[in-house]
């Protein structure tokens, strides 16, 4: 007797981008080349013209547009901060499914996790991380 149960898993592909607040969960499988983020399509999600072409990139630099279809969950930080996260995750996941294309993600710098972050504020200061309080004159 055989086991029909299918593994869900086995279809896709998953992995996980970061930029400073924002966390980008993605998932790859074969498909027709349709990207949603958070149940949107990209270019309602980032409306932006510049940013059309950013989420992208990753695919043209591998040649893989139409591809795959992607399915992103992303949360935290700003809209810039939420692209970045997600072009992380997309070059992430293109290099769990394909690990020939790797070398060419790093050398555009895709796989590359952007570690600025907002600085924190230091006690005894002013308001802001690097702002002094002001001295009184004598």
């Amino acid at each position: 007797m055989e086991d029909k149960t299918k593994n869900k898993h086995d279809s896709y592909t998953t992995a996980v981008g970061r930029r400073k607040e924002a966390v980008a969960r993605v998932r790859i499988s074969p498909g027709k080349g349709q990207i949603t983020i958070n149940g949107k399509p990209p270019t309602e999600y980032f409306s932006a013209p510049i940013f059309q072409k950013l989420y992208n990139r990753p695919f043209e630099i591998t040649k893989l547009a139409g591809k795959y279809t992607i399915s992103v969950k992303v949360e935290g930080g700003g809209v810039v901060s939420q692209l970045g996260a997600v072009i992380h995750g997309i070059a992430r996941a293109i290099t769990k499914a394909e690990p020939g294309l790797k070398l060419t993600l790093k050398k555009a710098g895709f796989l590359t996790r952007d570690a600025r972050v907002k600085e924190r504020r230091k006690y005894g200061h002013a308001q802001k991380a690097r702002a002094k309080k002001q001295s009184p004159k004598r």
